[in-house]
């Protein structure tokens, strides 16, 4: 959510900040909104005046054993008034709040201009391998390894899901101990959380109502998480942190779900767009002035990560229209997949500033008052889409993958489906 005084004061910044993003029509009727909220106040702090005034006027005439009937009359169709137009306001002021919620975060002055395709590709590293045999795409991998089985998971569960088994089974939980090593040593302390969260946490980090359509409910409203940077962020909502102590870093492991709403035909092929799917997250709160150094950490650490690997990947900066409703700047970055013959995205990182915490109302004291932290999360590994890349990146003329030399003390194997 975004700074209310801010967006008060500076309204023709905020509309050209959200012009970056595509529209500006939530700031338009935000703006309608609270010129009649202010029209609203005005009156009934003036009729409010007015009673006060006739309430005097009333005592006077009573101390002096004068008739008042006239005026209590008067004053009890004041109150009255007074009453309708506090109606009014409740109204006026619901509807504002509900506008905001709708406004995304401001983007970032380097941000670049523009919807997906004006995303800057800001380096590549490493170079995409070379086979000397045909490549096969992970999901033929898979099934020829009895590794992968979409046909079952489909008469269990639906389209979009997926069993993995055998050595894959045992690569994912090398590659969640490879990432926590890695993102425990800079300071992220490893937390399973829940991953049912009441409505209040999807608003709070603003996946509501801009992503309603893709989570999964229960029959009570309870939601599913698309991510664990919800219950992260929310593990210190409506409370002080210590300012002393911030950067507070987190590394969640946990189920993620999505119904991929609109993505009907996109991806269909394998687990690279699933329903289910596992992560290990990391999340920052911060003070304003530490976002960007931790954003940049962050960053660091997914390429710590991903180049452990030997995977080709690029960095993106992220185009002003393609962020997330919460983000204020993000980075993708994106791994070479060679049974697809593309870089994909399977990380990202997003500096929300102090927007998912004015919706948390995650604060620190000052000496000048109570301040709202700054939020940053980023994906250490999307275990399904690294699986993916490995696999096609290190798959072997035999049929066999090879396992990234970093992963071996972890798999306890150099190769698996052999």
């Amino acid at each position: 959510m975004l700074d209310v005084k801010m967006v008060r004061a500076n309204p023709d910044t905020v509309r050209e900040a959200l012009a970056r993003r595509g529209s500006t029509s939530s700031l338009d009727e935000f703006l309608v909104v609270e010129e009649e909220r202010r029209r609203l106040v005005t009156e009934v702090e003036t009729m409010r005046a007015e009673r006060k005034v006739a309430s005097e006027a009333i005592g006077a005439r009573k101390k002096a054993g004068e008739d008042a009937a006239a005026e209590m009359a008067a004053t009890r169709e004041l109150g009255e008034r007074i009453k309708a137009q506090d109606s009014g306001l409740d109204a006026v002021e619901a509807r504002l709040k509900t506008i905001l919620l709708d406004i995304p975060n401001l983007p970032l002055a380097d941000v670049p201009e523009g919807g997906e395709e004006n995303s800057v590709v800001l380096r590549h590293v490493g170079e995409p391998p070379t086979f000397d045999f045909a490549v096969k795409d992970h999901l033929d991998l898979g099934v020829a390894l009895d590794m992968i089985d979409m046909e079952r998971a489909a008469r269990a569960s639906g389209s979009r899901f997926a069993y993995l088994k055998g050595d894959l089974v045992l690569l994912q939980f090398a590659l969640v101990r490879y990432g926590l090593d890695i993102v425990s040593d800079k300071g992220f302390r490893p937390v399973v959380p829940p991953v049912l969260v009441r409505e209040e946490a999807m608003y709070g980090t603003g996946f509501f109502p801009t992503d309603e359509q893709q989570i999964y409910r229960t029959t009570d409203g309870d939601c599913l998480v698309g991510t664990s940077e919800v219950p992260l962020a929310a593990l210190h909502m409506g409370e002080y942190v210590d300012g002393a102590q911030l950067p507070l870093r987190y590394t969640g492991y946990s189920s993620c779900f999505r119904r991929e709403a609109g993505a009907a035909g996109k991806d269909t092929r394998g687990i690279l767009r699933v329903h289910q799917f596992d992560k290990l997250e990391m999340f920052s709160f911060c003070l304003p002035e530490q976002s960007h150094d931790e954003h940049e950490l962050i960053r660091e650490t997914e390429e710590e990560i991903l180049g452990g690997l030997g995977i080709a990947y690029r960095v993106v900066n992220i185009a002003a229209g393609d962020l997330g409703a919460p983000a204020a700047k993000k980075y993708d970055l994106e791994a070479w997949m060679p049974g697809q013959q593309q870089y994909r995205e399977v990380t990202s990182c997003s500096n929300c500033t102090d927007y998912q915490a004015r919706r948390l109302n995650c604060r620190y004291r000052t000496e000048k008052g109570p301040r709202f932290v700054h939020t940053l999360n980023g994906t250490a590994i999307a275990i399904g889409r690294t699986i993916i890349a490995i696999m096609e990146n290190y798959q072997r003329a035999d049929g066999t993958i090879a396992v990234p030399e970093k992963l071996r003390p972890y798999l306890g194997k150099d190769v698996i489906g052999g």
